[in-house]
């Protein structure tokens, strides 16, 4: 069954369409939802693809199960509905794609820590979508957290003070420290990637606490890109970002999926971290991304965010 067909309005002089609704299931109280019955592609109904737009505001992050039919274009001409398409700064996009990214366990491709794609960068990714290609048959879930309800739920002294600070994020972050519990971390295909992945410094400097542009919620933004909050010292910085960072993972906000062959995730990046659980061993563990253009990041208080190396 799919939900791309049209259906006529009752005035067809109008010529106004409605779309059948989607078949949305939340997954948790604060984030994540699963859309049934729709066969995603690039040529969506207007209609289909609102909807589609406007259940991730809501839920922050869809998943989608049975998507085989998507090959890597088909995937780009999907997620182009969103808008343009951002080739990763550093990391080759697949040959022949705008986007494209392979995230690949045997090359260095395990992202055991919490982020927000890309936000060493100033204009970070507005949506990204991962398809699932080779799924071990156990372990290998993703895991999402809530950056909006982390905000919404700090005490108001912590919301005070978040608002008052800036962080510094780069893309040569301290890889080792974020994923100190990973026996991969010193393995050949880590350190290339790894090197390639920093082969050029890129660092932003952003408001802690961000608008977000479509819903205008406030949303945490930290991560394992922020390496400094502006004006402290090491130490001070290092605690009030694992302060700000276990509000953002605290159970309550988090949703875990747990992946088949030809799944589909989309996440609102501006609103979300997230975290590919590293328990699968040597299994071989492949998806495959693509990232859209975001706008510039903009503070709660209208701030610019400012690039400070790198393109």
């Amino acid at each position: 069954m799919t939900a791309t067909t049209l259906q006529d309005a009752p005035s067809a002089a109008t010529q106004e369409f409605q779309a059948p609704a989607l078949q949305v299931l939340p997954l948790t109280g604060r984030i994540g939802a699963e859309i049934r019955g729709l066969h995603l592609s690039g040529a969506l109904a207007p209609g289909v693809f609102a909807q589609v737009r406007q259940a991730l505001f809501k839920h922050r992050v869809l998943f989608f199960r049975g998507q085989q039919h998507l090959d890597d274009a088909g995937h780009e001409a999907f997620a182009r509905l969103f808008g343009p398409l951002l080739a990763h700064p550093t990391v080759p996009v697949v040959q022949g794609h705008a986007s494209l990214m392979d995230i690949d366990s045997q090359h260095g491709g395990r992202a055991n820590s919490w982020h927000t794609d890309m936000t060493f960068t100033v204009t970070y990714p507005q949506v990204s979508v991962l398809r699932g290609v080779v799924i071990p048959p156990v372990g290998g879930d993703t895991v999402w957290a809530n950056t909006a309800a982390a905000y919404e739920h700090l005490p108001e002294p912590l919301k005070a003070l978040a608002r008052s600070l800036r962080a510094v994020h780069g893309n040569d972050y301290d890889y080792a420290g974020s994923r100190a519990a990973s026996p991969d971390v010193n393995d050949a295909g880590t350190v290339a990637y790894r090197k390639l992945f920093t082969a050029q410094v890129i660092e932003s400097e952003h408001a802690v606490v961000q608008r977000h542009p479509i819903t205008g919620e406030l949303v945490l933004l930290v991560g394992h890109f922020a390496k400094r909050l502006v004006g402290l010292n090491a130490a001070e910085s290092s605690q009030l970002l694992a302060q700000l960072q276990s509000h953002i993972t605290t159970l309550e906000n988090t949703v875990r999926w747990r992946w088949t062959q030809g799944d589909v995730a989309i996440w609102d990046n501006r609103a979300t971290q997230h975290y590919a659980i590293n328990d699968y061993g040597d299994q071989h563990r492949v998806v495959r991304r693509v990232t859209v253009v975001g706008e510039a990041a903009v503070g709660w208080d209208g701030s610019a965010s400012v690039q400070l190396a790198g393109n």
